[in-house]
């Protein structure tokens, strides 16, 4: 079969012929119908990020992935050959670690993936594969962020650094659970139009001075991944205002006063990922009509064209949400 594969030792990425893999024990095999390209996956490609529990020096790319099952291994009562289903990106190890597909293990941009039974959630007919292959990550790691790591409720007002592809979709998650005002930051015009399309009351360029007046805010969160970004986030917070960071930079994290991060009792809080109960929530969501995905999909593109949709996203050529590849 054909697989997006990358050598971690010289960061190379190709399309390449793999041995078709076959379900073993508690496991399933998935026909690819989609998979998600992510900023991730650039940030492996870069160097940015590295897998921590890799053996070996290749793996196959792909953290957001749906499809069809068409192999049962042994022992597998859970699911059924034709279930429409979305795999959860990761898992723990035996030594209890996180471990994420596409990064730790071999992932799905390939024609076919193998995974545990249990990381994978049964999708609804109404919801097309694009829209539920993104789900894992690009939608359940704010909602995880927002709902686990942040604890947002209905009435708290808040910031999003960052209309990429999770940020764009916090949006979206903030108005479900009824936020009193969303506020979108982004430099880019078309990036603050698409917040805006998501239910955020405003949205504002890092610099526009109409942003003070939004001070004394409950929560921030930064999926841009920019330094700068933390520091004008604490500035906006109220007392006891959190700050949850999910964005990477690779660099340190900077309180400028620590006087007042004390007398305010601010909060800075890390975010990575999700866990299973978030993605079942959200099929439930887009089961209910709450979540529209519709929008999600910038562009669906050949498998063969991965590394033209990894340069896509990295230029932001055409401001992607996310774009999708097809086997």
């Amino acid at each position: 079969m054909r697989a997006g594969r990358i050598t971690l030792s010289t960061r190379a990425f190709e399309v390449v012929d793999v041995p078709t893999p076959d379900a073993g024990p508690g496991q399933v095999r998935i026909k690819v119908a989609a998979a998600g390209v992510c900023l991730s996956d650039v940030h492996l490609l870069e160097g940015i990020l590295s897998p921590g529990y890799l053996v070996g020096d290749h793996v196959t790319l792909g953290h957001e992935v749906a499809g069809v099952i068409d192999q049962l291994g042994a022992g597998v009562r859970s699911s059924a050959v034709g279930d429409r289903v979305l795999v959860i990106a990761g898992e723990r190890n035996q030594a209890q670690q996180i471990t994420t597909m596409g990064f730790d293990y071999d992932g799905g941009w390939a024609e076919y993936v193998v995974v545990k039974a249990e990381l994978v959630a049964q999708i609804p007919d109404s919801l097309p594969f694009e829209q539920a292959a993104i789900i894992p990550d690009a939608v359940s790691t704010p909602w995880a962020a927002i709902s686990s790591t942040g604890k947002v409720v209905a009435g708290e007002r808040v910031a999003v650094f960052g209309m990429g592809g999770l940020g764009v979709h916090a949006v979206a998650l903030l108005k479900i659970i009824g936020c009193a005002a969303v506020i979108a930051i982004d430099p880019r015009k078309d990036a603050r139009a698409n917040a805006l399309a998501r239910g955020a009351e405003f949205a504002y360029a890092p610099d526009d001075p109409e942003l003070k007046k939004h001070r004394g805010l409950n929560v921030a969160f930064d999926f841009a991944g920019v330094t700068p970004v933390r520091k004008q986030a604490l500035s906006m917070l109220g007392e006891q205002g959190r700050l949850i960071i999910v964005g990477i930079a690779n660099e340190p994290i900077v309180i400028p006063n620590d006087m007042a991060f004390t007398y305010m009792r601010t909060q800075i809080m890390g975010h990575y990922g999700s866990e299973a109960h978030h993605v079942r929530e959200l099929i439930e969501f887009a089961r209910q009509g709450r979540l529209d995905l519709s929008h999600s999909v910038s562009e669906v593109m050949p498998l063969e064209k991965a590394a033209e949709a990894l340069e896509k996203l990295a230029s932001k050529v055409g401001n992607p949400i996310r774009i999708v590849l097809k086997p």
